[in-house]
């Protein structure tokens, strides 16, 4: 099976206990239906991007689902986490790209979302062979990447937030979700 489709969705859920914080950062995400299989980061050939919204509509409950998710819990009050997902998408859309997930303790949302899509541009950029100096900064890198003319899209999708004030279990996910239908 390869999936021709794929969406992107994050999401927090605070609860007094761990699985119940998951699970409603589950719903807030709006996958808690699905039986969720991870797997690794792969974007497909051919995948195509759909919104949230139409990602959602190809789902039904109890169906086995693969997605990449990125997954952090805290019950400490006030501390910072973050979950991201990145992506790069090959210019070539017969050669797979990247998704990458990172999750993170006091990183503010941009910085772990540009964390996560540098991942996978890079990941892609050393698979395509892009010659590039790994100890540039990442904007730098990026438009290196670009103007190959190999990597065509890198975006991110990350979820951050600060722990419950009163100790409950704060989860954040970010996850890329492959569907199927129409």
């Amino acid at each position: 099976m390869v999936p021709t489709k794929i969406f992107f969705t994050k999401g927090v859920g605070v609860s007094k206990d761990r699985l119940s914080s998951f699970e409603l950062a589950l719903r807030c995400a709006g996958i808690e239906k699905c039986n969720l299989v991870y797997v690794s980061s792969i974007f497909p050939p051919n995948c195509e991007i759909v919104s949230k919204d139409r990602g959602m509509k190809m789902l039904s409950p109890g169906q086995i689902t693969f997605c990449v998710m990125a997954r952090i819990e805290t019950n400490e009050p006030n501390r910072l986490v973050s979950a991201a997902i990145g992506l790069a998408v090959p210019a070539d859309k017969n050669h797979y790209g990247y998704l990458s997930e990172h999750h993170g303790f006091g990183e503010k949302g941009d910085v772990s979302g540009e964390y996560a899509e540098d991942l996978a541009a890079t990941m892609l950029a050393t698979t395509l062979g892009v010659p590039f100096d790994p100890n540039k900064a990442w904007d730098e890198r990026k438009q290196i990447y670009k103007t190959s003319g190999h990597i065509f899209k890198t975006t991110h999708i990350c979820q951050s937030t600060e722990g419950n004030k009163d100790g409950m279990w704060t989860t954040v996910i970010a996850a890329a979700v492959f569907a199927e239908g129409q």
